[in-house]
């Protein structure tokens, strides 16, 4: 019985290399399988919109495809919208999420996140006759969300008991509401807002205040880090070479943030 614990030491160190083996790497199923499965907006404009001949576009699409050719392989696009696009991360359905997602603290718990490719502030708009200019003014008033977004996280967390957060299952039932002035104040991103009075002119929103200023990132399941190197390394060529910079100018009019063009983690 002298040799039980050395023959049981043994067996634990090749059940564990048995585990390590099972695990599955993204990278070369990815690089195996010729495509790659990017998770995108398709009611975010401009990250991501379906044009009349039901074609994707937007910046997110951009990068999306400028990722998997860097990658070497084909790519499917895989709409989501805001509430479900982690979830079909993490049940595989998508290898990549480039859907204006952005780093918080509970995400960074279930995901790992590439560097930064774009900015996006978040901030609270509404009709010119509503006075509020911080979170505590918020009480009493309704503000509409698209359900799971950043915006809705952070309100949840700043708002006052008293304001009531009304939550839409996509941005385009959210516009819908301010629109049809069911909602006078929406928490949203700035380039969607500025979208948003082209159909509200007679209501045009106007900047209440800025939640937070924030930026969006490629999402990938944690555990990945071969899949994560490769993504933040296109990312960083893309920088240097000044390509993340046009596509981000052509949707956006505004250029890569200095400190974003210069920033590779």
């Amino acid at each position: 019985m002298k040799f039980a614990k050395p023959v049981l030491a043994v067996s634990l160190a090749l059940l564990g290399l048995s585990v390590q083996v099972a695990h599955a790497d993204a990278l070369a199923d990815i690089q195996k399988a010729g495509t790659v499965r990017i998770a995108v907006p398709q009611d975010f404009a401009p990250f991501g919109s379906v044009t009349a001949d039901l074609q994707l576009q937007g910046l997110d699409i951009d990068v999306a495809r400028l990722i998997a050719q860097k990658m070497g392989v084909k790519v499917e696009l895989v709409p989501v919208a805001s509430a479900n696009r982690i979830a079909y991360l993490q049940t595989h359905k998508a290898d990549l999420v480039i859907s204006t997602l952005g780093k918080n603290a509970e995400r960074e718990k279930v995901i790992d996140f590439s560097q930064s490719y774009a900015p996006y502030n978040n901030s609270v708009f509404g009709v010119a006759s509503v006075k509020v200019s911080g979170p505590e003014d918020l009480a009493g008033k309704t503000v509409g969300v698209a359900r799971g977004t950043f915006q809705d996280l952070q309100l949840t967390d700043t708002a006052p008991k008293s304001a009531t957060i009304k939550r839409y299952e996509d941005n385009n039932a959210m516009i819908s509401a301010y629109v049809s002035g069911q909602v006078q104040l929406v928490g949203t991103g700035d380039f969607v807002a500025y979208a948003l009075a082209e159909k509200a002119p007679g209501n045009k929103p106007v900047l209440k205040y800025i939640i937070n200023e924030s930026s969006c990132s490629v999402g990938l399941n944690k555990g990945e880090a071969a899949l994560l190197a490769k993504v933040n390394d296109v990312l960083t060529a893309a920088k240097k070479s000044g390509e993340l910079n046009g596509i981000v100018q052509k949707w956006l009019n505004v250029p890569l943030p200095a400190k974003m063009a210069t920033t590779f983690q």
